[in-house]
């Protein structure tokens, strides 16, 4: 992946949102990388603009005034010079049914807001290959139809253009399949024997159809990582992948979530709504956080394993669905069995087969290799030569006992390489989260009348409660990541630990 992108492919690229803060972003991300980008505030813009100068891909938030991105993208897929732009939405919504409308009306991605660099580059890069290939396919196509014409050899020129579209067909493929690497084996970095194990686990679930598995561990440790990797290195990678965090889902709309529900099933509903379970139809439906699910509705979600069919809410008939189910929760379900919380059917059923992610405390050998692994992942995002691991820094690090596992270890590094300006990574700049600097007790937390101090102990409430996440420390605190970690190394200087 970070090969791909040292040497992205030139193109103009329009970017539709009216949030000035959103604009700039996506703005500096993808101009530091080397595309030309013209960002607007509206759709009404935005048609004009991409009527007079096609750009190659155009970016488009989903909630504008006047006119939302769902109309927008139709009024620009009804043009006929602009039908074949790739359009990637962007949206704060994890609504999946709104995302499936997104593809409905002619989107081929979207991204969901608060931004991470590398995944707006990675999905950028990936459909802007897909289309240079699919308009270099139709070129072929034109000149060998011509060919056929004008030399009457309709048996070879139809010989060629197989194999031309073979040959594209391949190249297509590999760039589908970059999704399926960032989410497959090349994800898990180490050599410790857990790791290898967890491996050969996934090698062997990627050859299964229907086998239910159930992934445990802490917050932070990979869960659904693991989950993609079965999807993805499986035949069942061309469907969705459909993830379900159940303990957001509010407890009097779980069943409807789940199966759907036809128009006037219940006071609210307007229109019939499909359920995770349909929209995953042939694919894979990945309930994470499953200890979580509403006791009621478990014995229906059982059913639904066992007869493989769905009743949506308010329907007499049931619907056939083909759907693989991975589970992942980081509480001991055995005692919320014992609780009387959890059906222990319901458990044997999703952990037919078991795997158990071990805390980054617990494999401190992969600790040098992870930390390597995302100094080079960041230095190439950042455009910058890959500083060094001072000997200093990777023993705070093997030190250190790492609460929010491997996702914590990201964002340190990826903090590190900021405060560091190009120079060897030192303990210095890598920003841990002792115990004794976070408050033990939420609710006696108090705020110092000091406004720099004050600044601080946001600063520490809102990263604990983000886990150790850089972006969600952010959001949480309303300020973007560049001005977080500015902060953060101000703080470091004035208030050391």
């Amino acid at each position: 992946m970070n090969k791909e992108l040292i040497n992205p492919i030139k193109a103009d690229i329009l970017i539709v949102d009216d949030i000035p803060e959103n604009l700039n972003l996506l703005c500096q991300t993808l101009e530091s990388f080397g595309y030309n980008v013209i960002a607007v505030p509206g759709g009404e813009m935005a048609l004009k603009i991409a009527a007079q100068t096609p750009p190659d891909l155009i970016m488009l938030d989903i909630v504008m005034p006047e006119m939302d991105g769902f109309e927008t993208c139709q009024r620009l897929k009804a043009n006929k010079r602009l039908s074949d732009i790739p359009v990637i939405f962007i949206t704060a919504r994890d609504e999946t049914e709104s995302l499936v409308k997104g593809f409905r009306v002619g989107g081929v991605d979207y991204i969901t807001k608060p931004f991470e660099n590398e995944e707006v580059l990675v999905r950028v890069q990936t459909h802007l290959k897909i289309h240079h290939l699919t308009q270099e396919l139709l070129r072929k196509n034109r000149e060998l139809e011509q060919e056929i014409a004008t030399r009457k050899q309709a048996e070879a020129a139809r010989e060629q253009a197989e194999t031309a579209r073979q040959i594209a067909d391949e190249q297509l493929s590999l760039i589908s399949q970059r999704e399926v690497e960032r989410w497959g084996l090349k994800g898990f970095i180490g050599k410790s024997q857990t790791i290898a194990k967890i491996l050969d686990d996934v090698n062997r679930l990627q050859k299964t159809e229907t086998v239910s598995v159930l992934i445990t561990g802490e917050s932070g440790t990979g869960k659904e990582l693991i989950a993609r990797a079965i999807h993805f290195g499986s035949t069942r990678a061309k469907h969705p992948f459909i993830p379900v965090n159940c303990s957001a889902i509010p407890k009097d709309l779980a069943e409807s979530e789940l199966f759907g529900h036809v128009k006037g099933a219940f006071t609210g509903a307007s229109s019939a709504r499909k359920g995770h379970f349909e929209l995953a139809d042939g694919g894979t439906l990945f309930l994470d956080e499953v200890s979580d699910m509403p006791f009621e509705l478990q014995a229906k979600l059982l059913r639904v394993l066992d007869e493989r069919c769905i009743t949506p809410i308010g329907d007499e008939r049931s619907k056939p669905v083909d759907v693989r189910i991975l589970a992942a929760t980081n509480t001991d379900l055995e005692t919320k069995i014992a609780a009387g919380k959890f059906r222990p059917d319901l458990y044997f059923r999703l952990a037919q087969f078991r795997v158990i992610v071990p805390p980054l405390r617990e494999r401190q050998e992969d600790i040098p290799l992870l930390a390597e692994h995302f100094l080079k992942l960041f230095a190439t995002e950042m455009g910058v030569a890959k500083p060094e691991l001072s000997q200093e820094a990777l023993a705070a690090l093997a030190a250190y006992h790492f609460p929010g596992n491997v996702r914590e270890l990201k964002h340190i590094i990826e903090g590190a390489l900021i405060k560091s300006g190009g120079s060897a990574i030192q303990p210095k700049h890598l920003h841990f989260l002792p115990d004794t600097m976070l408050p033990k007790d939420e609710s006696s937390f108090e705020i110092p009348l000091n406004l720099q101090q004050a600044e601080v102990c946001l600063i520490k409430r809102a990263l604990k409660q983000a886990n150790g996440n850089i972006s969600e420390a952010a959001r949480l605190l309303g300020v973007t990541r560049p001005t977080l970690y500015s902060k953060l190394a101000r703080t470091e200087a004035e208030f050391p630990a």
